[in-house]
């Protein structure tokens, strides 16, 4: 197979994470509207114990692969990448087993003890095997990132993103319109919407399976992996320990950025519980449901739309991460300067307008996607304003992470999330109290600032390298001008037009001259040229 560099393999995974947000959307948008607030508590008290369980037993895999792939491939040791490959399969099916099976077990104490009944204990149990079917997936993930080819990954996400569209909104439709006569075989339940939930929740395992058919399939079109003979072969216990040694405190790590969900369910819906909720009560919910309608409307609106684009520069870690690890283990320095920049610079150019255009945008971005439920709209307005400023953090935070695994301190990602979780924690309780919903949104953005600017210093320490900052500080200049043009033209056009032609107008003039400033300031991410004022 051709190795990719980084700009090409980072293009082909973002642009397969755009196509799998936009599915995403297809799936989420609808499925909110279906369910509503209410019914996205019982959807999102699912994800709370799932995404832990999934993070701790995945995110460290996939990166753990790559990154022993990577090594091994430097040095023509192609004996021990199939053993790499055959231990992380055999090793971590049992861990998706393991994983599985608790989330099965927790799923009726965690429903009663999250949402105060057992209505999304079904939920919960739905989502269960995709622990097992994820760690297999992320297995032969990270054995092709780790070999530089970039389009398995982004093959599969795409092909789970169909699924789970087609899958999990026609079965929420189905579950919708007959659900009066399904509650029949479920006594415990006794709300239609916790019913739909866990049909959202089917069609998300389902499309995890259709990630492991995926590449069951690339397995057998491809043939079995060519034997090779030679000395340079690990012992099968050295590699097992390698790879939970590496991908322990990946993993530990993404556990505890999972955590800030839960942190949010439980501080969100007890505050507002104990304080109560300060605005307008919205039609038809009830005061005893006004705690989890906020919860839920801020994890399945504001979090949903915060979330696009980090999922996209997510890519840019796993894109950066086998180029990091093949030129710390060959010490060249300057290809490992250069890589830095170019991971940096990308995201920040991407996740400065677009943090700046939702914040300036957000009333109109929400009502367009969130039509029919404009009371959770209006309640996150504020709210995604406020998670603007994490959102950049967040995205530069994922390449930084990456490189850190990649020069073998996978360790330090997770004191730092530690760091930050500690943040969020003492924020939520002190600011929602305070400021109601948008007090998580403002303790979010604080958490993932202290964890960009504190895992850049140790990074630049531990590489011994340093980039410059007048790049960076032209992204934002042009994403200031960004913002007060799209501000100006939502202002002018919404007098005359509707909220999606001021939208559109915004946007598009506001990118124009994001796009003409950058060009102007002659930021460009640039592999060749090293910038001689550093910080």
């Amino acid at each position: 197979m051709k190795k990719q560099n980084f700009i090409k393999g980072s293009v082909i995974l973002m642009l397969s994470a755009v196509a799998a947000k936009v599915l995403g959307a297809v799936f989420k948008i609808p499925l909110t509207n279906m369910l509503g607030g209410v019914g996205m508590s019982y959807f999102s008290c699912a994800y709370s114990i799932f995404m832990p369980v999934y993070a701790f037993s995945v995110t460290g895999l996939s990166t753990a692969v790559a990154a022993m792939t990577a090594k091994s491939q430097i040095f023509g040791m192609q004996e021990n990448i199939r053993r790499i490959r055959r231990t992380a399969l055999l090793l971590f099916s049992l861990v998706g087993v393991a994983g599985s099976l608790l989330i099965l077990l927790l799923a009726k104490p965690f429903s009663l003890i999250s949402s105060g009944s057992g209505e999304a204990a079904l939920a919960v149990a739905m989502i269960a095997p995709s622990v097992l079917f994820g760690c297999v997936t992320a297995v032969e993930r990270g054995y092709y990132e780790g070999m530089g080819n970039m389009y398995p990954t982004a093959l599969s996400q795409v092909a789970e993103g169909i699924i789970r569209v087609g899958a999990g909104l026609w079965l929420c439709g189905y579950v919708s319109s007959h659900g009066n006569v399904l509650l029949e075989y479920f006594p415990y339940i006794t709300d239609v919407r916790a019913l739909t939930a866990a049909a959202g929740i089917c069609g998300v395992t389902l499309s995890s399976f259709g990630g492991l058919v995926f590449f069951a399939f690339m397995r057998l079109v491809s043939g079995k992996d060519k034997s090779y003979s030679g000395a340079d072969v690990s012992k099968t216990g050295e590699i097992a320990s390698e790879l939970v040694k590496t991908a322990f405190p990946i993993g530990a790590g993404s556990v505890v950025t999972n955590l800030t969900a839960i942190i949010d369910m439980a501080t969100i819906i007890g505050c507002i519980g104990f304080f109560g909720y300060k605005g307008i009560l919205p039609a038809g919910v009830g005061e005893g449901d006004i705690p989890r309608f906020v919860y839920g409307s801020f994890s399945g609106i504001a979090l949903t739309v915060f979330n696009l684009v980090p999922s996209v520069t997510n890519m840019l870690g796993k894109g950066i991460l086998p180029c990091t690890a093949s030129a710390w283990a060959a010490d060249n320095k300057a290809e490992l300067r250069r890589n830095t920049v170019q991971a940096l610079l990308t995201a920040a150019i991407i996740a400065v307008p677009a943090a700046v255009g939702m914040g300036v945008l957000s009333p109109q971005i929400l009502h367009i996607l969130f039509a029919r439920q404009t009371d959770e709209a209006e309640i996150c307005i504020s709210a995604l304003r406020w998670l603007m400023p994490g959102m950049v953090c967040l995205c530069m935070s994922f390449p930084v992470f990456a490189m850190l695994q990649g020069i073998g301190k996978s360790s330090l990602p997770l004191k730092i999330m530690l760091m930050g979780t500690a943040v969020k924690t003492g924020g939520n309780i002190v600011l929602i109290p305070l400021m109601g919903v948008d007090g998580a949104a403002l303790s979010t953005s604080l958490c993932y600032c202290v964890m960009l600017f504190v895992s850049l210093a140790v990074y630049f320490r531990a590489a011994g390298i340093s980039v410059a900052a007048k790049p960076f500080l032209c992204v934002i200049y042009a994403g200031v001008l960004c913002g007060a043009t799209a501000y100006l033209g939502a202002d002018i056009c919404g007098r005359t037009a509707g909220n999606f032609w001021a939208a559109v107008i915004a946007a598009l003039s506001g990118g124009s001259v994001y796009l003409l400033s950058l060009y102007l300031l002659s930021v460009k991410v640039k592999r060749n040229k090293e910038i001689p004022s550093r910080v």
